[in-house]
């Protein structure tokens, strides 16, 4: 497991009320996959606080646990001939897609401490998103029933989450500038006839990663800081 850039947002302590923000840069789905387990794991036997990662992947499809609503439109073979890595994972929702440009994040947090219950947990992460995408020039809104934001009928940000031991893992995806015919190789979160947008796509203009990262991690400290509640 190589090394990553991170930075927190709170002194290097286990304080439970603080929480910690770490930023992975540009990362392999696989390696941050079992970066959360470890985390997830430390968080349940309470050796670390409260913890999001931030990252961007290299280009990779997910399938979800739900079988039915992992959908390619496109051979595996396709997919490693285009350099796309596709990896099964243990979360919510269907066939999703990542890779640069696309902000991540990925909390590693106690719903017990912070007395959220899952639907709870999931209407604060969309939340989050409104207000970055906001902050964006981006008005989003969730639909019922169909976890993640929408710009009218257009998909601009995918939730996928797991609970193991009350500690949450997975997360979220927004699209700011990232190459979206990727999601031409799928049926986005097992949705049929659903367009994905982004940032760049809806308002033409581009934006620093490191600048929205910043963004962000104020956001997550708002919503998910003990202190803050």
């Amino acid at each position: 497991m190589k090394s990553l850039n991170v930075e927190n947002s709170a002194p290097d302590n286990n304080d439970e009320h603080l929480l910690e923000i770490r930023d992975s840069g540009l990362a392999d789905y696989r390696e941050i996959l079992q970066i959360q387990h470890i985390l997830c794991e430390k968080r349940a036997q309470n050796e670390i606080p409260n913890t999001v990662m931030i990252v961007e992947h290299p280009a990779v499809i997910t399938f979800g646990v739900r079988q039915s609503r992992n959908k390619l439109l496109v051979s595996r073979e396709d997919l490693t001939q285009r350099k796309i890595d596709l990896v099964n994972i243990r979360r919510g929702g269907g066939t999703t897609a990542h890779n640069p440009g696309q902000l991540v994040f990925y909390p590693i947090l106690s719903l017990k401490q912070l007395q959220l219950g899952i639907s709870e947990y999931i209407r604060e992460l969309e939340t989050i998103g409104v207000e970055l995408l906001r902050q964006l020039g981006v008005d989003a809104t969730r639909r019922k029933g169909l976890p993640g934001l929408w710009i009218e009928d257009r998909k601009i940000a995918s939730i996928g989450v797991r609970i193991s031991k009350l500690i949450t893992y997975h997360g979220m995806a927004i699209n700011i500038q990232n190459d979206l015919s990727i999601f031409d190789l799928i049926v986005p979160c097992g949705l049929d006839n659903v367009e994905m947008t982004s940032v760049l796509k809806e308002t033409g203009k581009r934006h620093s990663m490191a600048r929205v990262k910043e963004q962000l991690a104020k956001l997550l400290t708002t919503h998910f800081s003990v202190s803050q509640r």
